[in-house]
């Protein structure tokens, strides 16, 4: 049994996005630029770290910092996360542990993925989550922050 205390985002947050890149050509415009300003951020390109599990994915995310993402494409327009127990879930233990946890665009707006109002058990969302730093990076690809 491994125990880390108190879960909280590092103060020096690491250089660390994870995402799907094989879905790069079927995402919007704001979350392709976003990968490619991590991938050519200067003086260092941030790391690419994926597992394929968002629950390692997000638990490195929050231990070292940087983001995770999976955010909704042109295939699966509502995100391909459930809402109720991937979502919620996540998106709680990211913001009590001092990160963001946003839809990016999502029905016409950006905002929590907590304020997500699902209409049925197996609704989806898309998924932006990390420390501040780099979430704020992801969401002013679409105009805010």
């Amino acid at each position: 049994f491994v125990h880390f205390g108190e879960m909280k985002f590092p103060e020096k947050n690491k250089t660390i996005y994870s995402c799907n890149e094989g879905n790069f050509s079927l995402w919007d415009e704001p979350i392709q630029k976003a990968t490619e300003m991590f991938k050519s951020a200067s003086p260092k390109p941030y790391s690419a770290r994926y597992v394929g599990s968002m629950v390692s994915d997000v638990h490195r995310t929050i231990l070292y910092g940087g983001v995770f993402y999976y955010p909704a494409d042109k295939k699966a327009t509502k995100g391909k996360l459930r809402v109720l127990y991937e979502g919620f879930p996540m998106a709680l233990i990211t913001e009590q542990a001092g990160g963001i946890a946003n839809t990016g665009l999502f029905n016409g707006k950006i905002g929590r993925i907590m304020d997500v109002i699902p209409d049925n058990i197996h609704d989806r969302c898309p998924i932006i989550m990390g420390c501040k730093r780099d979430v704020d990076k992801v969401l002013s690809f679409y105009g805010t922050s």
